[in-house]
């Protein structure tokens, strides 16, 4: 029988996931309640996983030598998150995943992905193409950081990420776009100018 859950039902609708792939595949998926602000990965750890969230919010960060937190990813409902640097060189991480808010998340190791690939052609496929996106956005963020205004990180991380304004303090959206909370605010009050609602 098949376990009813937003990660098969994810598997299914986006990577053509049949039925009974997904029996095969059962064993090998694992489901975790994490409260908010609980770690699933530390500085210093090898992460073993990837992240999927069924309910809730997660976020991946580092923190640098004077303690200012950098907020790389946030991971809502049907998101993936993890270090896939650590992941695949199964080297020590340098960054944290934790909890913003309780959440349900499905654990996932290699032997998921090696399985689900040798079993799912669509699957093989789709892995890629998350993959590719994912390299995608990493590549935009840089750009974003290097080069944009505030306003205009600001716009993409709505565009990106577009219900999180209301679940996230001020300060973690701030870390994200890599700017000080009073920039935010500035570019918040200036786009309220505009008549711009997120």
């Amino acid at each position: 029988m098949i376990m009813e859950s937003s990660f098969s039902e994810y598997l299914q609708s986006n990577a053509q996931i049949s039925d009974n792939e997904l029996l095969q595949l059962q064993s090998h998926i694992r489901t975790r309640t994490v409260g908010k602000g609980e770690f699933l990965l530390r500085k210093g750890e090898v992460c073993k996983h990837s992240f999927f969230v069924e309910s809730g919010l997660l976020r991946s960060y580092s923190i640098d030598k004077d303690g200012k937190v950098h907020i790389i990813q946030f991971a809502p409902e049907n998101w993936f998150v993890s270090d896939r640097g650590s992941i695949y060189f199964n080297e020590p991480s340098s960054f944290f995943i934790d909890a913003v808010e309780a959440t349900q998340v499905v654990m996932l190791d290699e032997a998921f992905v090696i399985t689900a690939s040798q079993i799912s052609l669509s699957f093989r496929q789709y892995n890629e193409q998350i993959l590719q996106n994912h390299i995608r956005h990493m590549q935009n963020r840089i750009n974003l950081l290097l080069g944009a205004s505030a306003e205009e990180r600001y716009l993409d991380f709505i565009n990106l990420y577009p219900d999180l304004t209301l679940r996230v303090p001020q300060w973690m959206i701030a870390s994200y776009l890599g700017i000080t909370p009073e920039s935010l605010s500035r570019v918040r009050k200036a786009l309220a100018k505009q008549n711009f609602e997120p």
